[in-house]
């Protein structure tokens, strides 16, 4: 008898104990997709041209699962509460593959790890320093890129510094600016492979 009294003490109290340590769920987010993205076919067998998208790096106080807001010239915050629903570096890899894809018709474009023959491919390398809110209701996105042929010579580097302000406050806003910033980023770097062909 004392015993199942113990054991009921117990499990009571892991059980407060329990409750009391689950503190509210995060928001999780994912980039927003981009319409031109989303209408345009995906390059075929008759691609002429084949680019291929290392692996981003991300400056390390983006590496965080929580997204990031500057709270002034040097202060910066990770969210505890809203978060990336998968790593950063995965989501804007992934995001510009297809928004590079929707404005390079003729191009394949695919990932490092994609594997097969890269003899004919160009590369293109993005380092981002920047991504994340800043608190005059601007998203900030900046970086720089590079872009290689086949034989592994420096076609172009070239810095990005993008700015856009959020429509309303709020983390979601926040997210859609930056995925509006990353559009154009991506829209720079289009603009420039075409310029070179």
């Amino acid at each position: 008898m004392k015993a199942t009294k113990g054991l009921a003490a117990t499990l009571a109290i892991l059980w407060l104990t329990g409750c009391a340590a689950v503190g509210p769920t995060a928001t999780r987010y994912t980039l927003p997709g981009d319409a031109m993205a989303a209408s345009a076919r995906i390059a075929g067998a008759e691609a002429t041209q084949r680019l291929v998208v290392n692996q981003l790096r991300l400056a390390r106080f983006l590496e965080v699962d929580g997204l990031v807001l500057q709270l002034d010239d040097i202060t910066l915050n990770e969210a505890s509460q809203h978060q990336w629903a998968e790593p950063l570096g995965l989501q804007l890899e992934r995001s510009l593959r297809e928004r590079l894809a929707a404005r390079l018709p003729d191009t394949r474009v695919t990932s490092e790890d994609a594997g097969g023959r890269r003899d004919d491919a160009t590369t293109l390398q993005l380092e981002v320093d920047r991504f994340h809110g800043r608190h005059d209701g601007q998203a900030v996105v900046a970086g720089q890129w590079q872009l290689r042929d086949a034989q592994g010579e420096l076609l172009v580097l070239s810095p990005f510094a993008v700015e856009v302000p959020l429509t309303r406050d709020g983390y979601p806003a926040m997210v859609r600016a930056l995925g509006r910033g990353w559009d154009m980023v991506a829209e720079e770097i289009a603009e420039e492979i075409k310029r070179l062909r």
